[in-house]
């Protein structure tokens, strides 16, 4: 069996976010197919709960944080430690991958890289951090045998900027369950009494808080529910202590038992997603499968993952009209929409399956693409008889305004 290393998560079980929720699943439905490793931070877990295995996977834990700037000794460290063992580094993230051109000069060992969003463009970054991450970004892109993007619009991202066919290979929702709430739920959170809007996501300004909490704040008939990591940041602090004081407003803490959140995030009439930074986000595929209607911002990345059927808004303004136009059939259509889409494209028994078939195409010569021998290998009579012209010219098949 081939050995499988997953690197720059916090580990699992998952108990964090979107890429650790992505190798919780991986392990679960690859386990039988490869030899999985994960790579974990001590930080997530207690010494009781930093197990040797898990699930059918090696653990490996180091002491240091997976994310912030301890991420890049993190992810490094983790890399060499697995061209020792692995075949295969499935790096999930940038951060360490300045170590990459290093590794390809003494190892054949293959490198696939989830680059995921578009962390260099986050505000709550330097100047120098952002300019290492973009360099790290095209350190992963250029000297990983595969690159994976979990977006439409960064793979065009990748292809206009770094001239590389990426493979799109999204997230799962379908951990996420419907569930019933008793008189015990009731009892421990009064708005499942009410008819709320809700958002679980990280407490930083990318996710538009300020923008969700201002709006809801003159809303005073529909109460909202955010879960986050409020005391992470003194952006997160300032605005809980801002906002915590209005009783429609319920500012949570951060929730890790699935069931609990499922609990709370189903019996919602509509999930309002403020991120305008990344990919794909979980916590959108998540309520998008579970059949909620959605209220997004709206950026790029966000209408490809609702397939643009979602609704949207820009500004405070905006999503003021949204709540005061939208009636319940509005939403009740809507969540049957999402719930489509996401049957359609979200699954994880597809999503593991695309990246096993990747793997193993190492074994038959896979040699990473690039867009201009792609589109070179195609008669210009062809592609104009069957309507792709627009191959022809990377500055109409890229859309600037997009990034």
């Amino acid at each position: 069996m081939k050995k499988i290393a997953i690197i720059g998560t916090a580990g699992v079980p998952a108990r964090y976010g979107g890429f650790e929720t992505l190798a919780d699943n991986l392990v679960d439905q690859l386990g039988d197919r490869f030899e999985m490793s994960v790579y974990c931070s001590n930080r997530y877990y207690s010494k009781s709960e930093r197990t040797k295995y898990y699930k059918k996977a090696r653990l490996y834990h180091l002491p240091l944080n997976a994310n912030g700037l301890q991420s890049i000794p993190y992810d490094i460290i983790s890399i060499l430690h697995a061209l020792i063992f692995a075949d295969t580094l499935i790096i999930l993230g940038v951060s360490g991958c300045i170590v990459l051109p290093f590794v390809k000069l003494f190892s054949r060992k293959r490198i696939i890289v989830n680059i995921d969003g578009l962390e260099w463009k986050r505000g709550k970054w330097s100047k120098p951090i952002r300019a290492f991450l973009k360099f790290s970004e095209y350190l992963a892109v250029r000297f990983s045998d595969a690159d994976i993007t979990d977006n439409e619009s960064i793979k065009r991202y990748t292809g206009r900027y770094y001239k590389t066919l990426s493979h799109l290979i999204e997230y799962g929702g379908n951990h996420a369950r419907s569930r019933r709430i008793n008189k015990a739920d009731r009892a421990k959170y009064s708005f499942l009494q009410q008819f709320y809007a809700f958002t679980v996501c990280r407490i930083e300004p990318e996710n538009n808080i300020h923008v969700l909490l201002e709006t809801f704040k003159s809303q005073p008939d529909k109460p909202y529910v955010i879960v986050g990591n409020w005391e992470n940041s003194p952006y997160g602090q300032e605005l809980k202590a801002k906002y915590s004081s209005y009783s429609h407003l319920h500012l949570l803490d951060p929730i890790y038992d699935q069931k609990e959140l499922d609990k709370l995030r189903s019996n919602c009439y509509v999930y309002v997603h403020g991120h305008s930074a990344g990919g794909t986000n979980p916590s959108l595929v998540e309520a998008m499968y579970l059949g909620l209607p959605i209220i997004a911002f709206d950026v790029s990345y966000n209408r490809a993952t609702t397939e643009g059927k979602a609704f949207y808004f820009e500004n405070s303004d905006d999503l003021t009209q949204v709540l005061k136009e939208k009636r319940i059939a509005d939403y009740t259509k809507n969540g049957k929409t999402m719930k489509r889409i996401a049957k359609d494209r979200y699954e994880w028994s597809e999503i593991a399956g695309k990246y096993a078939r990747l793997i193993f195409g190492f074994d038959y010569n896979y040699q990473k693409k690039s867009i201009f021998s792609s589109t070179r290998s195609l008669e210009p009579q062809l592609l104009i008889k069957t309507g792709k012209a627009h191959l022809l010219n990377q500055r109409l098949f890229f859309d600037d305004d997009e990034y």
